[in-house]
C-alpha cells in the first residue's frame, strides 16, 4: 500500500511539473524579456474605417453602443457602420431612428429573416464592408476614444493585417476576469513580439480588408479565427495593449461556465481544425501555436489527472482524510470565484480557464458547439 502511495505521489508530482513548466517558461522569457506594447511600427495614419456591429435583440443597449461609436475621436465623414441584424425585438427601429437624423457615419443595415449564427452573419458583412480598414465590434463593449486611430496606426505597418486590444476594465466588477486579463496581456504581449498572437477579442479587433477571408459557418471563435486565417495567408496578427476597451463578465463559478466554455469549444476546435500549422509559419507554429495547443488541448487534462490521483493518493494514505483534497480544490473555487483570493487571485482565474477548457473539450466530444447562443441578460445590465 505505501508503495502505491509513493507512486502515485510521484505520479501526482509528474503530472504538476508537466502542468506548470511551459507556463513557467513563457512568463519567464516575458519577465526577462519585458517586451511592451505592440510590435508594429506604428504611424499615423486615417484610413476610411468599416465598423462591423452584428446585434440580436439589444434593444436595451444598442443606442449606447451607437453613441460610443460616434463620440470616437476619428472624423465620422471617414466611417461606415455594417449592422446585421437578426432580432425580433425593436432593435431595428432603435437603429433607423439614430441614424435617421445623421449624415454620419453611413449606415448599412443588413436585415436578417432568421438567426442563423455569428459566423454567417459576419461573413456577409465583411463582404458589405467596403472601406480599407474593417473593425469589428461587440453591443456589449465600451470603446476608448482613441481606439481606431491606434488599430490604424498598427495596420499602417505594412507586415501587419489585424490587431486586437486589451480589456482594461471588466464592466460588474469581475476580479476573476481581470486577473485572467492581466495574464493574458502579458503572454499576448510576449506572443506578438515573437511573431503573432492567437487569440483576437470580440469588443474590438481591426483587420485590413484585403486580408479578411471566410470563417467557418459553424465558427464559435470568429475573432480569433480571422486572425488565424490571415497569418496564414503571410501577414501578422497583434496585440496592442494601447487599444483599449470595457467589457462585462461575471465572477461566480456557474455563471462563468455559460460565456467561458462557449468560447473555449470554439479556440479548442480552431486549433484542432488548423493543426497543419504546427511548426510552420515562423515562430507563430514553433512556439505561439505549440503553447496553446498544450495550454488549452493538454494542460486541463493533466491537472484534472492530477487532483485525481492526489484524491486516490490521501484515501489510500489517510482514509476518510482523503476527502481533504477534493475539499481543498473546492474551498480554492469557492473563495476564487467570490474574488476573495488576494494575491492568489491570478492563479485562480488560470486555474478557472483550465475547467472550461476541460469542459469545453468533455462538450465538444458529446457533439456540442452551437454557433447559437441565448444572450446573458444580467451582463446586459452592465451597460445600461
Amino acid at each position: 500500500m505505501r508503495r502505491l502511495v509513493r507512486r502515485l505521489i510521484a505520479a501526482i508530482s509528474v503530472l504538476l511539473s508537466l502542468t506548470g513548466l511551459p507556463y513557467a517558461v513563457y512568463l519567464l522569457l516575458a519577465k526577462v524579456w519585458n517586451p511592451q506594447g505592440s510590435p508594429a511600427e506604428k504611424r499615423p495614419a486615417e484610413p476610411a474605417v468599416s465598423i462591423v456591429l452584428p446585434t440580436y435583440n439589444e434593444e436595451r443597449i444598442i443606442e449606447n453602443k451607437l453613441e460610443d461609436i460616434v463620440a470616437l475621436d476619428y472624423p465620422m465623414d471617414r466611417v461606415e457602420v455594417v449592422i446585421v441584424d437578426s432580432s425580433d425585438d425593436g432593435t431595428r427601429e432603435t437603429i433607423r431612428t439614430f441614424f435617421a437624423d445623421r449624415e454620419t457615419p453611413e449606415l448599412t443595415l443588413i436585415e436578417e429573416d432568421e438567426r442563423r449564427g455569428l459566423a454567417p452573419a459576419l461573413n456577409d458583412a465583411y463582404a458589405e464592408a467596403s472601406n480599407e480598414m474593417v473593425v469589428k465590434t461587440d453591443c456589449d463593449s465600451k470603446l476608448a476614444p482613441d481606439a481606431l486611430r491606434e488599430a490604424a496606426a498598427n495596420l499602417a505597418d505594412p507586415d501587419v493585417g489585424a490587431v486586437t486590444g486589451r480589456n482594461v476594465d471588466v464592466l460588474g466588477g469581475s476580479d476573476v476576469e481581470e486577473s485572467y486579463r492581466d495574464v493574458q496581456a502579458t503572454i499576448q504581449t510576449l506572443e506578438s513580439h515573437l511573431d503573432s498572437t492567437l487569440i483576437f477579442h470580440g469588443p474590438f479587433s481591426a483587420f485590413e480588408n484585403d486580408e479578411i477571408v471566410p470563417i467557418d459557418p459553424d465558427s464559435i471563435a470568429d475573432d480569433t479565427e480571422l486572425a488565424l486565417k490571415i497569418r496564414k495567408g503571410g501577414k501578422r496578427a497583434v496585440f496592442d495593449p494601447a487599444i483599449q476597451y470595457k467589457e462585462a463578465s461575471h465572477s461566480e463559478f456557474g455563471k462563468r461556465r455559460t460565456q467561458k466554455d462557449r468560447r473555449a469549444m470554439g479556440l479548442i476546435r480552431l486549433l484542432l481544425r488548423n493543426r497543419d500549422m504546427l511548426g510552420g509559419y515562423g515562430l507563430y507554429g514553433r512556439v505561439v501555436l505549440p503553447f496553446n495547443w498544450w495550454f488549452m488541448l493538454v494542460s486541463p487534462w493533466l491537472l484534472a489527472g492530477g487532483i485525481a490521483l492526489a484524491t486516490v493518493a490521501g484515501l489510500l494514505a489517510g482514509g476518510v482524510f482523503g476527502v481533504a483534497v477534493p475539499a481543498g480544490v473546492g474551498l480554492f473555487t469557492l473563495l476564487g470565484s467570490r474574488d476573495r483570493l488576494g494575491p492568489l487571485q491570478p492563479i485562480y482565474a488560470v486555474f478557472d480557464t483550465q475547467v472550461s477548457l476541460l469542459f469545453a473539450a468533455i462538450k465538444l466530444c458529446r457533439g456540442e458547439g452551437s454557433a447559437i447562443w441565448d444572450v446573458d441578460e444580467e451582463l446586459r445590465d452592465a451597460y445600461e
